[in-house]
């Protein structure tokens, strides 16, 4: 009995420490507060994804070309108690995101605020952040 112990728990053992494990990242790590984002673009596409939803955005730049942003909001679940559904960001919808960019330098952000064409603003940054959109 105790030999098929310990054989299930070195198997265990073994199993674990060879699985794959996607870390979450602190916010603070990969985007800088002290950069700041407006974005004003067409949704691309959203992906309705835990542990972040992400929104890919296409910007246009002065030049005319397109770059496409990817901005990291807040968990399914904690949009949807923001008011938050997966047709408030709809493929073709122009918004304005406020947030922060990434570190890196890349062309990804961590959005804040997103305002809709309606006017509406929705808060789409982590619990515990302040909810009020800047002026």
């Amino acid at each position: 009995m105790r030999t098929n112990l310990l054989i299930i728990l070195v198997v265990a053992g073994i199993v674990l420490a060879t699985t794959p494990v996607e870390v979450h990242h602190s916010a603070a790590a990969a985007f800088d507060a002290k950069v700041p984002i407006n974005l004003r673009g067409t949704i691309a596409k959203f992906e309705w994804i835990n542990p972040h939803t992400w929104i890919h955005v296409d910007v246009k730049r002065p030049d005319g070309t397109l770059e496409r942003w990817e901005i990291e909001a807040g968990p399914p679940a904690g949009l949807v108690r923001r008011g938050f559904t997966k047709a408030s960001v709809a493929t073709g919808t122009e918004v304005v995101i406020q947030g922060h960019r990434a570190r890196d330098g890349s062309l990804k952000g961590n959005a804040q605020y997103i305002t809709l064409p309606d006017g509406r603003n929705l808060f789409a940054g982590s619990p515990g952040e302040d909810k009020q959109p800047p002026k």
